[in-house]
This record gives structure tokens, C-alpha cells and sequence, in this order.
């Protein structure tokens, strides 16, 4: 038989990880003050309303240009795609692979991640359990790196300054992007992934002691 803290009586502080009695839900946290919850509230609709900011943020980000590559006193103002195809014209693939990765195909695999923990909450699926939370440690773990485009522009930036013949300055949708990959972060942060083996629970006899 499948347990939890929260079917055998326990809730635990999210701050602290002190464990206390669930009749305690809802009074302070003796250890750090914190309030106490069988669950974080309003998980789900903050996760979904962090989520949709950063997915609307990340059309600036895609259609506004992101850097300015010069290579002899020419260039313009590229998009993401502009700026990776840039890169590759001027030979440097590695950089193009980085931004590419970092900027389009990481914040993908973020938002769809959380669409389906997301979905998997509020529909009751209740299959794959384990690999949805492998899902979530992924996308929490991804999320470091989601800026590592940003940081190889400046980079790149400061070292080409060095020379007289290149330079490469960032643009209005570098800063839509960081503002898109922060609100993916928080939207990662606020999503509790108890609430995934909640309705498991539910499934094979808890509900009485499964709450949000």
C-alpha cells in the first residue's frame, strides 16, 4: 500500500521541513513562523498564470532583435533565429548552437513540461507518476541554463570589443527573454509537485485525507 505524509496525519513546512500534526494546518510553523499548509495555495492557478506571462514575454523575445553582430562596421538588429544564423555565417557554429539551444529549444521543453504537470493535476491522470516527477526535476534543473544565451552574448560581446572589427551589443528582446525565463522559473517554483501523487492517492482510497 501507497502512503504519504499527508495520509498518515503529518504536513510538513515547506520552509523548514519541520513535520507537524495536520491538525495544525493552517497555524504557524513553531520552528520558522511560517504559515502551514497541506499544500501550497493556489498552486495550480498561479503556476498556469506565471506560466502564460512568460509564454506571452516570449513573443517580444522571439520577434524583437535580441543582439547587433558588426563585422566591419555592417550589420543589423537580428532576431533570435536572425542572430543564430549570424553566428553561423561567421563562423561561429558553437556560439550558434548554444544560443539556439538556450533560446528556443529550452523554453520549449519548460512550457510544455509544465503544461502537462499542470494538466496531469487538473485532469486526474494518474499514469506515469514517476516520470512526471522526473519531469518536473528536469524542467527545475533546465532552468538553470536558460539564460546561458544571455551570458554568451555578453561575453562574446565583451571579447569582440577587444578587437576593431567586430562588435556584438544586445538588444530590447534580450531583456523580453530574461524577463520570460524568470517568470518560467517562478512558474517551476510555485507548481507543487504533491499535488501529482494527490490524485493518485485519491484513485486507490485516500480521498478523505487528500487535500489541497
Amino acid at each position: 500500500m501507497q502512503h504519504s505524509a499527508l495520509t498518515q496525519g503529518i504536513i510538513i513546512c515547506h520552509r523548514c521541513a519541520k513535520t507537524a500534526g495536520i491538525q495544525q494546518d493552517g497555524e504557524t510553523c513553531p520552528r520558522c513562523g511560517t504559515r502551514l499548509h497541506r499544500r501550497k495555495l493556489h498552486s495550480v492557478a498561479y503556476t498556469w498564470a506565471l506560466l502564460l506571462a512568460s509564454m506571452i514575454m516570449l513573443i517580444p523575445a522571439n520577434i524583437l532583435p535580441i543582439m547587433t553582430f558588426k563585422a566591419l562596421g555592417k550589420g543589423d538588429p537580428a532576431t533570435i533565429m536572425q542572430g543564430v544564423l549570424q553566428l553561423v555565417d561567421h563562423g561561429l557554429l558553437g556560439i550558434a548552437l548554444v544560443v539556439l539551444t538556450a533560446s528556443i529549444i529550452i523554453p520549449l521543453l519548460k512550457i510544455i513540461g509544465l503544461i502537462i504537470l499542470l494538466l496531469t493535476v487538473q485532469l486526474g491522470w494518474t499514469t506515469n507518476m514517476r516520470q512526471k516527477m522526473l519531469m518536473y526535476h528536469f524542467v527545475e534543473w533546465i532552468g538553470r541554463w536558460s539564460m546561458l544565451d544571455i551570458f554568451v552574448v555578453a561575453i562574446l560581446g565583451a571579447i569582440v570589443q577587444l578587437g576593431s572589427l567586430a562588435s556584438v551589443t544586445g538588444n530590447t528582446g534580450a531583456t523580453a527573454f530574461a524577463v520570460s525565463v524568470i517568470l518560467t522559473m517562478l512558474a517551476a517554483n510555485c507548481f507543487d509537485t504533491r499535488l501529482i501523487w494527490d490524485k493518485h492517492l485519491e484513485k486507490i482510497g485516500y480521498a478523505d485525507h487528500v487535500g489541497r
